[in-house]
């Protein structure tokens, strides 16, 4: 409980201290009034209706609203505009889906993302579930382009693609009929079309999906470390259990993380699974029918090797460009190689249960890193009735980032 406790000490004083970042951006009220600032820059996933600003002479933090701002962005990332649109906010999940084919419209105002902007605009508008692609060109009035998909029956679900549709007939340029047809309702196919109709039109365009875009999503780091464990294991068969406690043990860890940064929120979220060698080996003198006739004296030991598979969650927090701290939380499924307990004159085979892991940990230059992690009780005698085990690891990680 006390190392728990520590723990999360250590993990709010992470969050406590981290920094929060303002970029050079800039918005325009509805006077028409355009002002450079600084915005907090949160890389939305959803589209948002407020923003954080700081002014250049001031550390202050204002907040702004859709009711009173008409444009806000981040220069040369970001761009969101206020637009009244009818919006048909359909979902996707099965569970809430229409039965009806045509789309439901509502008028609303929002912020609307731009993607591309030319002859031809695109524009995206996100929240939970929902995704939307907004257009216009220079003869056309801001739509909707239309997907919606619509329960039939339980063994069929329907498609309205009329977004491509709506695409042919306002994109006449350079624009190939299979290109269209092949094309998702996302923000990389979409955009890739509306860029190559201004393009053909000799018109100039602006990019902001690729701007935004990140380029580097995937993460292979090399982690090393030591890991200090202890092992305790009950005998509940007799009428009086007992406890074996094996000796804490420091040894050799070794793993290889794959780590997928979420693409949204400034690269702050990630998901990671870690393949990793570990093991134990510790032994102790037992004595039973101490100071009688039948006295003995026999040796418990273990020895356990496994590859730990974590499964996790991992969140950034930015200290400047170079540094940045994190943590983390895994499921941890765990494939014991080959292994057993001896207690007195039997061997038990290890068959472990699964657990959870807790990290905390610092990155430098997305290059270096250290991190502490704090696992929760596993059983290693998972499959056994009368056997009680807890099976308990603190670890040091260093690790480098391969590419």
């Amino acid at each position: 409980m006390k190392k728990i406790s520590l723990f999360t000490g250590l993990i709010c004083a992470c969050l406590f201290n981290a920094q929060i970042k303002f970029e050079k951006g800039y918005f325009i009220d509805n006077s028409g009034k355009r002002s450079e600032v600084l915005i907090k820059n949160l890389d939305w996933k959803n589209t948002p209706k407020e923003f954080e600003y700081q002014t250049e002479n001031s550390s202050d933090i204002k907040k702004e609203d859709i009711k009173n701002i008409q444009e806000f962005g981040i220069d040369n990332e970001t761009k969101y505009v206020r637009k009244t649109v009818m919006i048909d906010r359909s979902s996707d999940q099965l569970n809430n889906m229409s039965e009806n084919r045509q789309p439901s419209f509502k008028e609303q105002t929002l912020f609307l993302k731009s993607l591309i902007e030319g002859k031809a605009n695109l524009y995206s508008y996100e929240e939970k579930n929902v995704q939307k692609f907004f257009f216009n060109t220079e003869n056309s009035d801001l739509k909707q382009l239309v997907y919606k998909s619509y329960y039939i029956n339980e063994s069929q679900i329907g498609r309205n693609n009329e977004y491509k549709k709506q695409i042919s007939e306002n994109l006449k340029c350079g624009i190939d009929i299979k290109e269209i047809e092949n094309a998702s309702y996302k923000s990389k196919d979409l955009s890739k079309i509306f860029m190559k109709y201004n393009n053909c039109s000799n018109g100039n365009s602006v990019n902001y999906y690729e701007k935004a875009e990140k380029k580097d999503l995937f993460n292979l780091n090399i982690r090393p470390g030591f890991n200090s464990s202890t092992l305790e294991i009950t005998d509940t068969y007799s009428s009086q259990s007992e406890t074996t406690k094996f000796d804490r043990k420091s040894s050799f860890r070794i793993g290889l993380e794959f780590e997928f940064i979420l693409p949204f929120n400034k690269n702050k979220w990630a998901l990671f699974f870690e393949p990793t060698y570990q093991y134990y080996k510790s032994e102790t003198e037992s004595v039973i029918f101490p100071g009688q006739l039948f006295e003995a004296k026999f040796t418990r030991s273990v020895d356990y090797k496994s590859i730990e598979i974590p499964f996790g969650v991992r969140h950034y927090l930015f200290l400047n460009d170079k540094s940045k701290i994190f943590v983390n939380v895994a499921y941890v499924v765990d494939l014991k190689l080959n292994s057993n307990i001896h207690y007195d004159s039997r061997d038990l085979e290890i068959y472990t249960g699964h657990n959870f892991a807790f990290g905390v940990g610092y990155k430098y230059n997305d290059k270096f890193l250290a991190e502490i992690r704090l696992a929760t009780k596993r059983d290693v005698l998972h499959s056994y009735q009368n056997w009680d085990s807890n099976y308990q690891t603190t670890s040091l990680i260093l690790g480098y980032t391969l590419f």
